[in-house]
């Protein structure tokens, strides 16, 4: 059983709802002048500060997502764009407003996170699929075509430890998109591995649009979120600055871009 909840959409054509949320962290505060050894030594490093201090990283967030589309979420580093994906996962909560989804979701936010560094490939692709929703048999049956997709043959039975950053990351894909989800999140899927390996999730991707699932992603590369996204979201300093046709809003991205820089 998936540990990833259903609920029922406000509309049969909507399974993603983000309503106003936020979300925000403590930082810890601790002076500049005072080094790691003084702060230990005046016992400080753990110390509650006079000041709390919070980082907003998303403020008072509102849209949503229909059947079958896709959409990007664009912005500069430090804008959020990876605490939303994660807050539509479930694997955050945030701290006011809601997030409701209607149907299963497989999330790939930081591929090949969750893997037991002692297990085997294979071993990890059964505990993950299971954690995805699928039954040890579903599993069985799938796991000729994770293991061609991951192009992993002679490594699925090695422990994952020994496996390179590329490896893992292909492991992890192909059994996020093997789970057969109604929505996929991604979070800079092809930040990591080779070009041909990236191509080939572009594939896929492709393949999972034409077949109306629906998919989220974050990426830096805005020409990939121009020729796959319908929507795109872009996020400033945890607000959403601007959501609408994808190539409208990487144009007002890039201008915004330029003249900052």
């Amino acid at each position: 059983m998936s540990i990833f909840k259903e609920f029922a959409a406000p509309s049969d054509n909507t399974v993603i709802v983000v309503e106003a949320i936020s979300k925000r962290f403590r930082h810890l505060y601790i002076p500049k002048r005072a080094t790691l050894k003084e702060a230990l030594i005046t016992r400080k490093l753990f110390a509650r500060p006079w000041n709390e201090r919070y980082v907003e990283a998303l403020r008072d967030i509102t849209f949503d997502v229909s059947r079958g589309s896709t959409i990007g979420i664009v912005g500069p580093n430090g804008s959020g764009k990876s605490t939303l994906v994660k807050l539509i996962a479930g694997v955050m909560r945030p701290d006011s407003g809601r997030v409701v989804i209607s149907g299963n979701i497989a999330p790939l936010l930081s591929l090949g996170v969750g893997f037991h560094p002692d297990l085997t490939g294979r071993e990890n692709a059964k505990i993950n699929g299971l954690i995805l929703g699928l039954s040890p048999a579903e599993i069985e049956s799938r796991m000729e075509q994770i293991t061609a997709f991951a192009e992993l043959d002679d490594f699925m039975d090695s422990p994952v430890h020994t496996y390179s950053t590329g490896m893992y990351m292909r492991l992890a894909f192909s059994v996020g998109i093997h789970v057969d989800p109604v929505i996929l999140l991604l979070d800079e899927v092809f930040a990591v591995g080779d070009e041909a390996f990236a191509a080939k999730c572009r594939g896929q991707m492709k393949r999972f649009k034409e077949m109306g699932k629906t998919m989220v992603f974050v990426s830096h590369d805005l020409e990939v979120v121009e020729q796959f996204c319908d929507v795109a979201l872009w996020l400033d300093r945890g607000r959403l600055r601007q959501i609408g046709n994808s190539r409208d809003v990487v144009r007002s991205y890039r201008s915004n871009a330029k003249s900052s820089g």
